[in-house]
């Protein structure tokens, strides 16, 4: 007999189920988060478990990383693709756990991708060096909007890095407002320091790796662009057609056509908002220096408006990027940007 099981997590407690091939309930509790608890708890059942389900939440890690470790073959539900059967009246955790595992063993669960444990710490250190860059941002913006309130003048980015404490006492009159920035520019040194530890750390784990030497080579990327596209891309091979790739770099438009008609949007959030994030940057930095993109980006602006014309481009650097890391190939601008 077969057993397919459904967990749903949450943030302090999950609640296990397992069914039998025809649905049977054969185990439903709620555990506390732990796992030697919930290792117990399906130990008894572990040659019979085909595989377990659990939602995709924001704390997965531990319990898939430890499952699948014990041996367990673990499938993470994408929960932005899962329909909840709307003629039920009531539904509750158990029931979650127990449509988690029906779907397992129809074959009807639609799953994420577990990204590989020694690889994801080092994507996710990528994702708090982000993370401080917008904090640095914001100590940056704080800065300007202190100035501007109280003097008048507009101070660029660039100025702000380069100012001193001194400088600051000068340009602000009173006392108060001199501590206030003082204390943005002093959280914003700190946090480039931070923000350089995780570079230098990032670039020793990363290495000198194929796919990231070939994708230097598009227009736009450089290191940091790099590092984000190979890391959040993970394996190349879960990509059946480089549009499956444009779609997860949310460079493709969401919409519900019939009959020739829009008829509304699918979730537009579908995706990595990383990879987005990164080929957006990327359209910037080409089309501010890469003189043939810059007359593609002129030509969709024309005819639509900016961000529709930025979103063009990535896409069309995304597209290229799967390319150029499936075959190895540097890239041909001209056949990208034709």
């Amino acid at each position: 007999m077969r057993l397919y099981g459904g967990i749903d997590l949450h943030s302090s407690n999950s609640m296990v189920v397992l069914i039998d091939e025809q649905d049977r309930l054969i185990y439903e509790r709620r555990h506390r988060n732990d796992l030697v608890e919930i290792g117990s708890a399906l130990s008894p059942y572990r040659e019979a478990i085909a595989g377990i389900a659990i939602e995709s939440t924001f704390n997965w890690y531990w319990l898939v990383d430890g499952l699948m470790e014990a041996g367990y073959r673990m499938h993470l539900a994408n929960t932005a693709k899962m329909q909840e059967y709307g003629g039920l009246k009531y539904t509750d955790d158990a029931h979650d756990a127990r449509w988690l595992a029906h779907m397992l063993r129809l074959g009807i669960l639609p799953q994420g991708y577990i990204y590989p444990k020694a690889q994801r710490a080092v994507r996710d250190l990528l994702r708090k060096r982000a993370q401080l860059v917008r904090q640095r941002t914001a100590q940056i913006l704080s800065i300007q909007n202190l100035i501007t309130r109280n003097t008048g003048a507009c101070l660029s980015g660039n100025r702000i890095k380069r100012l001193s404490g001194d400088e600051l006492v000068g340009m602000l009159g009173l006392a108060e407002q001199a501590l206030a920035a003082t204390a943005n520019l002093w959280v914003m040194r700190a946090l480039d320091e931070q923000i350089a530890q995780l570079e230098q750390a990032i670039k020793a784990r990363v290495g000198p790796r194929q796919a990231l030497k070939w994708l230097k080579t598009v227009a736009g990327i450089g290191d940091i662009l790099g590092w984000t596209i190979v890391l959040e891309t993970g394996d190349l091979a879960r990509f059946a057609k480089v549009g499956h790739y444009a779609s997860y770099c949310r460079c493709v438009e969401s919409k519900r056509v019939s009959n020739g008609k829009k008829k509304g949007e699918n979730n537009r959030k579908n995706g990595n908002k990383y990879l987005a994030w990164a080929f957006v940057e990327a359209a910037n930095f080409a089309v501010r220096y890469n003189d043939r993109i810059q007359r593609f980006y002129q030509r969709k602006k024309a005819k639509t408006n900016g961000a529709v014309a930025i979103k063009a481009v990535a896409h069309k650097l995304a597209r290229a990027s799967y390319c150029v890391m499936r075959d190895q190939v540097a890239f041909d601008l001209q056949r990208a940007f034709r």
